[in-house]
């Protein structure tokens, strides 16, 4: 038996009791005390997932399908990937505009993560076209254009709280993760390592670089590292170098995402912030 997750930033009774008879619930809750933001109806059948889907798509409503057994604290690790999805920005577009190249460098970062190019390509250019840049410019990113994406806090706060690990891991750099790590409590952080020299970035990434299959593997390897069933992993990400992560999970969501990953990935939230995905368990 499934519970049906409803949200979106205002919800229609009507719609609601519309949703429980094609879905086949048999009672409609709060996610949480006076809030209309997010509700749960109980013992829907995922066999009329398609129905449903469609009137979510043409009311812009986000749903999800979550078996009735799984609660917050059954959920051992959090997996989120970084640039436009733990924070608002992509921070090597950015970093570009430091150099005032922002339009090459993001129409690259464009490409890959709507999947037309090779991920470790698409960096491998990007990154050698910032060579030469002072590396005082990723600290002003940081400091002056990185944001949280909305309900990010929320989110990590409230699976945090029912004991479950969380693990950044991104295609970006260590000098943003690390920060990220430090300041959110984050238990696990990977990302690439830019090169160097002399106070200047050399156009190069240290190492092997952290791209689709990187991802995918990490997951796993936390996973088993702790001892969790598939279903104990929650995945986060925007980007087509997030999907295997995504499909990795027990539960993959895409996150205001690129329409290739909104078209495979097994969840996908459009309408509100970060605090959907924990809304999910609640």
């Amino acid at each position: 038996m499934y519970r049906l997750v409803i949200q979106a930033p205002h919800i229609e009774t009507q719609h609601l009791k519309q949703l429980a008879r094609l879905s086949g619930a048999h009672s409609i809750e709060t996610v949480h005390q006076h809030s209309q933001h997010a509700f749960k109806l109980h013992g829907a059948e995922i066999e009329n997932d398609e129905a449903v889907a469609d009137f979510c798509e043409s009311n812009q409503l986000d749903y999800a399908f979550i078996p009735e057994d799984i609660g917050v604290r059954d959920i051992g690790l959090i997996v989120m990937d970084m640039d436009s999805t733990l924070i608002t920005i992509e921070c090597i577009d950015e970093i570009a505009d430091m150099f005032g190249i922002k339009p090459q460098v993001a129409e690259i970062t464009a490409a890959a993560m709507r999947g037309e190019l090779d991920f470790n390509e698409s960096l491998t250019r990007r990154v050698a076209l910032l060579a030469g840049l002072d590396e005082t410019a990723l600290n002003r990113v940081y400091e002056e254009r990185l944001q949280l994406m909305p309900g990010a806090e929320t989110m990590l706060a409230g699976f945090k709280q029912a004991g479950a690990k969380s693990l950044l891991i991104s295609g970006g750099f260590t000098f943003f993760t690390e920060k990220l790590k430090t300041r959110l409590g984050l238990d696990y952080a990977i990302a690439n390592v830019l090169e160097v020299e002399n106070g200047k970035l050399t156009g190069r990434v240290v190492g092997d670089i952290v791209n689709a299959e990187r991802k995918r593997n990490e997951l796993i390897a936390h996973r088993e590292m702790l001892g969790l069933s598939g279903n104990q992993v929650v995945a986060m990400g925007d980007g087509a170098n997030d999907l295997p992560m995504l499909h990795a999970a027990g539960f993959g969501v895409a996150l205001h995402a690129k329409p290739k990953v909104q078209a495979e990935a097994p969840y996908v939230i459009n309408t509100v912030g970060m605090e959907g995905v924990l809304n999910y368990f609640c």
